[in-house]
């Protein structure tokens, strides 16, 4: 029997070039100075300022009437804010839908009647929710629109940041709002394109900061860094830590689907319930593709599962099998077909006997099997939702297409204006020869 094989991204062209940028990007982690003073350095959940406290539609509309007016300052000013009034919401929503997950279920078996049961649980948690948010002034605004909400999501607002900071002369921080929305849009030629272009004008690495960044995000990076560098002991740890981090950022995902929705027509009491509960489920399918990191331009495909290869081979090369073959079986419920990791689990169970291994050793861990059986299910219940509860007017679409598909942002009137920006470097601007060339600057 083969022994394990160390994580490989794979053999082709893409494969290479992924691997190269990520290890860029490993580099840099360690090179990075202290954050660049932004919008969230002074923010707080527990004790955000009164004064700023507004609806986020007026905040973010104000932003771009001085946007479009060119007071570029102004502009940025608001704009940061909408960006905390963002994360003020996000976070109270969380914390409030959490605080009130576990509601007492007592005396549930006097309740024959099982709707009777889960009417109850539904009325005890709502008044929990209205309890928990009479304590959150960000709660006493009126409510973003769901497409504000989703522009956000995108990080469309740092489109606009780079650009300000850019006709302020500010281009650490036009550099640093770029990357931000790059992390999230790896694809987009057009802010690409400016990115390239501050290049041209000085060394940027050390401005390459993510706001947004979620906190299993650099974890994970520091241990893919300590494990291609032969640190096993040490990616381990780390990789253990981005594991936990990740599964707690993806349940406040979940907690923040909760939040409030729209009823935009009447209909019976079960359809209506149906058509909320979709909107949720749409919401948390997405958690997944919305938590997923973005390395050097491409997205950690099968993240969780990715997490679970570096783990079990580290384990390996550790001689802790014990520890190994159960994350082995754990990247086996993301992706089953997967012929190395089928290997690996092999040989572990060949060498069973001498490594004292039992049959709970080769399955997979709790959490792992946990978040499987969530997503799985999110997803065929969204799919079922969409196919045999919607109008006979409606298309039919899967929970994958759900989870890509974007609104029309609230902001395109501004389109054009900035915030893309092709005209600032149309004149001159030269495609690089290779991935790695500066370009040059045309007369």
């Amino acid at each position: 029997m083969k022994p394990p094989e160390p994580f490989k991204t794979g053999s082709d062209s893409n494969g290479t070039r992924r691997r190269k940028m990520l290890l860029r990007s490993l580099c840099m982690l360690f090179l990075l100075p202290a954050l660049l003073e932004a919008q969230y350095e002074q923010y707080s959940f527990t004790s955000f300022p009164q004064n700023d406290i507004m609806p986020l539609d007026s905040a973010y509309g104000f932003a771009l009437e001085q946007y479009a007016a060119q007071n570029w300052a102004e502009s940025i000013r608001y704009l940061e804010l909408s960006l905390r009034l963002h994360r003020l919401l996000r976070d109270s929503e969380a914390f409030c839908s959490r605080n009130c997950s576990s509601v007492s279920r007592d005396n549930d078996a006097l309740f024959a009647d099982s709707s009777l049961r889960i009417m109850r649980h539904i009325l005890l948690r709502a008044a929990c929710l209205k309890k928990c948010k009479a304590d959150f002034p960000v709660f006493t605004l009126v409510y973003p629109r769901r497409d504000l909400l989703e522009a956000f999501e995108k990080r469309k607002p740092y489109q606009y940041i780079q650009y300000a900071y850019y006709q302020l002369n500010n281009l650490e921080k036009s550099v640093a709002a770029a990357h931000t929305f790059l992390k999230k849009n790896p694809k987009d030629p057009h802010l690409t394109k400016n990115m390239n272009y501050y290049k041209t004008l000085f060394d940027v690495e050390e401005y390459l900061i993510d706001h947004e960044e979620q906190p299993y995000e650099s974890v994970f990076l520091k241990s893919v860094l300590l494990y291609n560098n032969g640190d096993f002991s040490s990616s381990a740890r780390n990789m253990e830590q981005a594991i936990t981090q990740y599964f707690d950022v993806y349940s406040l995902c979940l907690a923040s689907c909760e939040s409030s929705y729209e009823i935009t027509e009447f209909k019976d009491f079960y359809p209506t319930l149906a058509d909320l509960y979709t909107d949720v489920l749409k919401c948390k399918v997405k958690c997944e593709e919305n938590l997923t990191p973005s390395v050097g331009g491409y997205f950690v495909e099968k993240f969780v599962a990715t997490m679970y290869h570096y783990l079990q081979f580290s384990y390996y090369k550790l001689n802790d099998v014990r520890n190994a073959a159960p994350c082995a079986a754990s990247y086996m419920l993301f992706d089953p077909d997967d012929q190395v990791m089928k290997q690996n689990v092999a040989y572990y169970g060949f060498y069973r006997e001498q490594w004292g291994l039992q049959e709970h050793h080769f399955q997979p861990r709790p959490e792992a099997l946990r978040y499987y059986n969530q997503t799985t299910k999110q997803k065929e219940m969204l799919e079922f939702a969409l196919n045999y509860l919607q109008t006979d007017d409606e298309d039919v679409v899967g929970p994958e297409e759900t989870a890509t598909s974007h609104s029309e942002h609230p902001d395109a009137e501004f389109e054009g204006m900035g915030d893309y920006e092709e005209s600032f470097l149309a004149d001159w601007w030269q495609e690089p020869k290779t991935k790695w060339d500066t370009g040059e600057i045309t007369n």
